[in-house]
């Protein structure tokens, strides 16, 4: 009894913290899915799901069932029409997950500021599913199940490359052997999207990375915050701390 009312209380504190914050809907959907990857088969942590060939069995029924196979999509739309929306909020690994969640929390909270939270919440879930859309039209005979936020992901980065080209982030680049270095947006992120681009040029048909359907939600993202906000209303802004790379589809 005293295990549930200490849970409870720190659920509460979580959601009122959440509420709070400028930007409740980027960390309310970190949480969710944090919340629902713990509960998955994906984590390891629900004994349910049981353990060995059981729980990689239980891995590839969940990920069929909430993702994105493009064969099932276009086969069969009515039934599998909601799962580019599922696909969002389901994560194939620990490193999946902490990747997409870290960049979602150092460029989501500025970009739903800018757009306010229902308009953020539209365009984040709509980019998120155009790019998983895209990407299963451009591989329309995989049977592969494609889960993840990456789409959405790099849809806030490429609004964010709009909205705050000035802002400096911090990167961790590899040939300085991991140290951090700060430079503007407009250097980091366009990086970061040639990175994509070369990387889905050498990509197999096999599961792996969807970089293209990173492709398509930074080129919609950018596209969409240059329609929307227009020149006029680009930000200048505080310096920002962010890492450098992406993780899963």
């Amino acid at each position: 009894m005293f295990m549930i009312s200490a849970w409870s209380s720190a659920a509460g504190r979580v959601l009122r913290a959440v509420r709070s914050s400028p930007a409740p809907l980027t960390y309310g959907l970190i949480g969710l899915c944090c919340l629902l990857f713990v509960l998955g088969p994906a984590s390891g942590l629900t004994p349910g799901y049981g353990t060995g060939d059981a729980l990689l069995a239980a891995q590839r029924v969940y990920f069929r069932r909430w993702g994105v196979v493009p064969a099932e999509l276009f086969a069969r739309p009515v039934r599998e029409a909601l799962t580019p929306a599922t696909a969002l909020f389901v994560h194939g690994s620990w490193v999946h997950l902490l990747g997409n969640m870290l960049f979602l929390f150092v460029f989501g909270a500025m970009t739903e500021e800018r757009m306010g939270r229902v308009e953020f919440t539209l365009f984040y879930v709509g980019c998120g599913c155009l790019a998983l859309l895209g990407y299963a039209a451009a591989n329309a005979t995989s049977k592969e199940s494609l889960v993840g936020a990456s789409g959405a992901i790099s849809a806030v980065l490429g609004a964010f490359l709009y909205l705050f080209p000035r802002a400096r982030v911090t990167s961790l680049l590899p040939f300085l052997f991991f140290l951090p270095v700060r430079f503007p947006a407009w250097v980091v992120l366009p990086f970061w999207a040639a990175l994509q681009w070369a990387a889905a040029g050498q990509t197999s048909a096999g599961p792996g990375v969807a970089y293209l359907a990173h492709l398509i939600g930074f080129g919609l993202g950018f596209g969409y915050a240059w329609v929307r906000y227009g020149r006029a209303t680009r930000v200048s802004c505080a310096p920002a701390p962010a890492p450098e790379g992406e993780n899963q589809p």
